[in-house]
Order: structure tokens, then sequence, then C-alpha cells
């Protein structure tokens, strides 16, 4: 069972998309090569793949491209 290493990505408000958090993430270099990549179909979130580059994320939630994967932490309380 290998669970490879997930790294916390902290975010300020209680949602961030997706566009948003792979260039915070350090995914990308830009916008655009985040919505390539999420066109094709190259981007999973909670494991399956999802094309919608506006898909909202919440604290829990899990992105993984490229083999790496992050994790969204959200504030407490917000």
């Amino acid at each position: 069972m290998s669970n490879p290493e997930i790294e916390d990505i902290t975010i300020r408000d209680t949602m961030i998309r997706l566009g948003q958090l792979l260039k915070l993430a350090n995914l990308v270099e830009d916008g655009v090569e985040a919505a390539d990549l999420i066109k094709n179909g190259l981007v999973k979130v909670n494991g399956e793949i999802d094309e919608r580059r506006g898909r909202q994320l919440h604290d829990g939630d899990t992105v993984t491209v490229n083999g790496q994967t992050v994790r969204i932490s959200a504030p407490a309380g917000s």
C-alpha cells in the first residue's frame, strides 16, 4: 500500500477554483497551462478526472497532476 506524499496547500477562504489552485500550488506556470491540462483530462480531483477549470475545491479535497498530489487546507472557522 504505497501512499504518495501529499502536500497540504493552505487557502485563505473556504473555497478555491481548480485553475487557481494549480497556480497556487506551483503545479503549472500559468492559467493557459492549467486550462490545457484540465481540458485534456490530465487533472484528477479526489481521484477522478475533472475537466472543469472553475470546479470549486474545499477543505480536504485532493488534486493530482503529473503524479504530484496536493490537499486543500482551509482555515478553521472560515
